[in-house]
């Protein structure tokens, strides 16, 4: 079972697979408002996490710490 995103910890470090694409990536701020901001532990880019679930969650969606 994924965990949810209000499980998520600045610090941590998660894998999140959606569409059949893996991300690894480390939470560096999560500010009140629920937009975490994460850096991408393969290619180092910052990005918020609403853009790899924009477009909705797949059948595969999978949330897990590393």
């Amino acid at each position: 079972m994924p965990l949810s995103f209000d499980n998520l910890r600045k610090g941590k470090k998660y894998s999140l697979q959606n569409y059949g694409e893996v991300f690894d990536f480390q939470v560096l701020d999560m500010p009140a408002d629920g937009v975490y901001t994460v850096k991408d532990l393969n290619t180092l880019e910052t990005y918020n996490l609403n853009d790899l679930v924009k477009y909705g969650r797949g059948k595969d969606f999978d949330l897990n710490e590393l």
